[in-house]
């Protein structure tokens, strides 16, 4: 039963993730098109929003998987590196590069976060 609850706080993390990753595309894929805004220059916005979506995912995760937050938070973070590793390796035929190693492994610590505080927050509300 543990592992069905724990699958779907998984399922939840990822699918928040994705979703947000989606509209923040969307929202940036735009101000490219009409603005005089360039992919250099919003660089580390992009990182930004990528650790606070990340963060997001883990406390959705973890709030929903109500125990051993840093584990469903780090499950969570590593499916959704193996799909994004997935889609590069099948879509363009290459894999991971150092520098995206480092940023998967802090977004791996940041969901780990994230499903502690979900955990915490979610426990801190069912005993009120």
């Amino acid at each position: 039963m543990e592992t069905k609850k724990w699958g779907k706080a998984i399922l939840y993390g990822l699918m928040t993730i994705f979703i947000m990753a989606l509209v923040t595309s969307l929202i940036f894929s735009l101000l490219l098109k009409f603005t005089n805004l360039t992919e250099s220059s919003i660089t580390w916005v992009l990182l930004g929003i990528s650790v606070l979506t990340l963060f997001i995912g883990g406390f959705v995760a973890g709030g929903n998987g109500k125990e051993k937050g840093w584990l469903v938070g780090g499950i969570t973070a590593l499916l959704y590196s193996i799909i994004i590793l997935l889609f590069k390796f099948l879509g363009h035929g290459q894999i991971f590069t150092s520098v995206e190693l480092m940023y998967h492994g802090g977004f791996l610590l940041v969901a780990m976060f994230g499903g502690v505080f979900g955990v915490n927050m979610a426990s801190s509300r069912a005993s009120k």
